[in-house]
């Protein structure tokens, strides 16, 4: 049966074992080097919350410590392990019209403690929320798509301003403000740098608003399709002269073009298009695209570039390739525990999502080559699906009644003495 050969317990034991084998010269111990296989396991799992606590039970420990330890004191380098997770995604996914995709996501926090948080907006929450965001790049191909880099964005003034808060979080000293658009340069230049050859960037409004962005993807050779406000000025011929908003572009272009932006869960996401050419000077072709929803008319708009010209079709795909950054977020969360960890500090936080992103990888990787072997009866095998079978045919450990049980007892002991520390602390004020 067809279907049956994508799903192969075997295969995914091996891809598994290169991974972290790409991986193990990263750390100098062979304790780190077990933890890490652990930790990232544990992610893979069906563990309800994974933090330090959990991913230890799941991995047999009798304690969180080693967990604790890997993300806080052992000697390894999140950056290096995360030029490992960029390149093996490449290896796997690469293609010559690949799309690096940036964006931002949130992590809802209690409390003042943790590295970056702050009362600010987040799209997770849809409003302002205290919480930590990092800033995100994504690589995606006709092959399939995952998240190969991040960057905590820092606050300047609740953070940056304050030495001491910096100082306690882990912050190194080097560290200075950076906008997200300027974070999202960062990554975008480390993958060209590192060997991605990449045909385009996509990114939503925060990105498209900033000209040095625009300015940089632009100096590296790549193409762009960034979204705009539509009250974002743009100039319609060369110089100064004729200078619009999008919106007053929109409204007078002669006529549009019914595209799909892509299969959503639903079906085609169709639109209807326009698209006009503007900033015409010799470096390269500008547009400014314009998306209508068909139901409702409802606007939306992208600044784009090539350094050839390129056919409206083709500024559409990548506009609608935008949404494989949203999906692996949604993935990141809902199946490896991006946004789970318990840590506070600079390092831990680097260190856990660079290991949630290694386990997307692997994920992304083996549903890309489970697509070629599916009945036409059948979907693909999705990233959750092909979780759960790996955690059952492969990871699950044997677990005796005895072993559960004590890892209950050292839970409820552990929240005892926090409960009673609290306490304390009210009782005293």
């Amino acid at each position: 049966m067809a279907a049956g050969l994508s799903v192969d317990p075997a295969g995914w034991r091996w891809e598994f074992d290169e991974l972290m084998g790409r991986i193990g010269s990263r750390f100098g111990r062979v304790e780190p080097r077990r933890t890490v296989r652990a930790y990232v396991t544990g992610l893979l799992s069906g563990v309800e919350r994974k933090n330090c606590w959990n991913l230890a039970e799941h991995a047999g420990h009798r304690g969180p410590e080693a967990m604790q330890r890997l993300l806080r004191t052992a000697c390894w380098d999140a950056d290096q392990v995360r030029d490992d997770v960029r390149d093996y995604v490449y290896d796997r996914l690469g293609h010559p019209d690949g799309v690096l995709i940036v964006d931002e996501t949130g992590f809802l926090k209690k409390g003042s403690a943790s590295v970056g948080v702050q009362r600010q907006y987040t799209g997770t929450a849809g409003r302002i929320e205290n919480s930590q965001v990092g800033v995100f790049l994504a690589y995606a191909s006709v092959r399939g798509r995952a998240l190969i880099d991040r960057r905590l964005y820092l606050p300047a003034g609740a953070w940056l301003a304050d030495s001491r808060r910096c100082q306690a979080a882990g912050v190194p000293d080097q560290a200075v403000f950076a906008t997200k658009p300027a974070l999202a340069g960062q990554m975008i230049t480390a993958a060209v740098e590192a060997g991605i050859d990449a045909a385009w960037v996509a990114g939503d409004e925060v990105y498209g608003q900033d000209p040095r962005l625009r300015a940089l993807i632009a100096g590296h050779g790549i193409g762009y399709v960034l979204a705009i406000a539509g009250n974002q000025r743009v100039s319609t011929s060369g110089g100064d002269g004729g200078v619009l908003t999008a919106a007053q572009i929109a409204a007078g272009v002669p006529a549009w073009h019914r595209y799909s932006a892509g299969a959503g869960a639903k079906g085609p996401r169709l639109y209807a298009w326009a698209w006009r050419r503007i900033d015409l000077d010799d470096s390269g072709y500008r547009w400014l695209l314009v998306r209508r929803t068909i139901a409702t008319g409802e606007p939306a708009f992208f600044r784009c570039y090539s350094p050839t010209p390129v056919p409206l079709a083709t500024l559409v795909r990548i506009a609608g390739t935008r949404w494989a950054i949203e999906e692996s977020f949604q993935a990141a969360k809902g199946q490896v525990g991006l946004d789970q960890y318990q840590v506070r500090g600079w390092i831990g936080w680097h260190r856990h999502i660079t290991l949630a992103l290694l386990a997307l990888a692997f994920l992304a990787v083996m549903a890309a080559e489970s697509r070629h072997d599916e009945d036409e009866d059948v979907i693909a095998l999705t990233v959750p699906e092909i979780r759960r079978l790996f955690t059952v045919l492969v990871m699950t450990p044997h677990r005796q009644i005895q072993e559960i049980l004590r890892w209950s007892r050292w839970r409820r002991r552990h929240q005892h003495q926090a409960r009673r520390s609290h306490y304390q602390r009210r009782s005293q004020r």
